[in-house]
This record gives structure tokens, sequence and C-alpha cells, in this order.
């Protein structure tokens, strides 16, 4: 009797830590690789969020033959971009260095990852690329198979607007079949979350990819106000970390949506947000985590 009931009281114990630990174990994912310690979007950045464990949060842009490449801005950004010759690029005239203005082959030659960039002054200096998306999901990949890391997750958000369709991108509708096209043939679409600001990208992805998760980016605005810009419920609910409170935490996942808030960059941060429930955590600085 009194060793049924000590075993009875382990299992108990036992499912209650298991459970403790499910719940807590959420998805932690390093911002454009880790941009606050290695240049940002590049294959270096996303090795390092590996190394330190957690997901890859990621950007998707065009170059003027259509590749789908790595990059956040739609531009040669003046901030930490230098020349093929090594040359800084003057602020005032950066936005005319337009991504889909050039070649993929154009593109690759910039350094991204040599120029000191103030906002983040412990990002580690090296030569550095814009990447094909085809070529950093194969380097990471590989990478993770080589460390006997687990496969990575990866969070890709599609940057587009309405007012720069066929300008600063393609429409919609190609941007998703070109990103698709790639996903599927690296067989990586049960490991990808695709994101935005813009619902329309989202739209189609509902619409035609079905196994593929979506995340709605919001930086301002209600929840409720926000959720009615889509004609289905996404996945995840994506917004600023400075809008996050319990309340709309437990609104969200009573309507079956994770909350995965963005860029929380200091450890009282990262802790606090946690402490209000999110399924996930998007930060410049996954060493915090």
């Amino acid at each position: 009797m009194h060793k049924k009931l000590s075993s009875a009281l382990f299992a108990c114990v036992f499912l209650l830590g298991t459970n403790s630990y499910a719940q807590n174990k959420i998805d932690l994912q390093g911002h454009r690789g880790a941009r606050g310690l290695m240049p940002e979007n590049t294959i270096p950045a996303m090795k390092k969020a590996m190394d330190l464990g957690v997901n890859l949060e990621m950007d998707v842009n065009f170059s003027k033959d259509k590749k789908p490449i790595v990059s956040h801005d739609h531009w040669l950004n003046a901030a930490f971009v230098l020349t093929p010759e090594g040359k800084e690029i003057p602020t005032e005239t950066q936005k005319e260095n337009r991504l889909y203005d050039l070649t993929y082959r154009e593109i690759r030659k910039y350094d991204v990852g040599s120029k000191f960039y103030a906002t983040y002054p412990e990002q580690k200096k090296m030569k550095a690329y814009i990447p094909l998306l085809s070529e950093l999901i194969d380097s990471v990949e590989l990478y993770a198979k080589q460390k006997n890391y687990p496969l990575p997750h990866y969070n890709i958000e599609t940057k587009l607007s309405a007012k720069g369709d066929n300008i600063n991108h393609p429409t919609p509708e190609v941007f998703v079949k070109k990103l698709m096209k790639v996903i599927n043939s690296k067989k990586i679409a049960d490991r990808v979350m695709i994101q935005s600001f813009d619902p329309r990208t989202l739209e189609i992805i509902n619409k035609q990819h079905k196994n593929v998760q979506t995340s709605f980016l919001v930086s301002k605005g209600k929840l409720e106000d926000n959720l009615k810009k889509l004609t289905f419920k996404p996945d995840i609910y994506s917004p600023n970390y400075k809008l996050v409170d319990k309340a709309m935490v437990e609104k969200c996942h009573k309507l079956g949506i994770k909350v995965i808030p963005w860029t929380v960059n200091t450890k009282a941060e990262i802790e606090a947000i946690k402490a209000m429930g999110v399924d996930g955590i998007i930060s410049d600085y996954p060493n915090l985590y």
C-alpha cells in the first residue's frame, strides 16, 4: 500500500513537472538572426541564433531579377552598408539604391557587415553580404546537421505594401508564388511561419498554403480592430511588445491565437513579457533569453 502510494505520488509530481515545462517552453526567436550580435539577416547571424538555441526570424525582399533575398530594407541602408569598393553610402541618397532595381549579382557585391553600426555597438564586424533566401536555407540546414542541432524553424516576413507594388517589390501574388517556390523546394514548409504587416500576402497564404502558419504583425491599435483587417483568424498575433498586457494575451488564447511580440531587447523586458503568458518572443539579443 505504501509503495503504491509512493509510486502514485511520484507519477503525479512527474506529470506536473512535465506539464509545467511544456507551459514554459515558448518560441524564442532571433530577430534578423541575432541583429544585436551579428550583421543582420546574414548567414552568420542565423548561425549565431542557432548556436544560442533559438529559432530564426528574417525578412524577404526581391532583386530586379525577382530572386527572393534576405533583407529588411528595400534599399541599401547607409547605416551599415558599404559599396563594393568599401565606401560609405550617403544617407541622403540611400533610397536611390533600391534593391528591386539591382540584379542579385550586383546586390551581392555590397558589404553589410564591416561598417560600425552605432545602434548595435556589440555587433561583430565582418565581411558579409545579402544572401539569397535559398542559399540561407541551405546553409543553416547543413549547419544544423553538422552541429547536431534540431532543424531550424523559420519566421519569414514578407516586406511589402500596396504603395510599393512593382516599385519596391513584386505584387503580392508574385511575391508569394516565388517565396513559396523556394520554401517548398527546400521541403521546410512544416517549419515555416509567414508574417507580415500587410494582410495581402497572409490572405494568399491562408487560401493557397494551408500547411503554413500565418502571423499578423501590428505596431499599433487594439486587438479587435487589427483582427478585423483579416478575413480569417491568423495562427499568431505579433504586436509591438509595448502593446502587450495579460488581458490581450488571454483574449488571443481564447480565440485560439498565439501571441509572439517584437522586439524585446532587455533582460527585464523579456522576463516581464514572459510573465504575461506569451507564446514566443522576438529579440535582437537572443543571448538574453
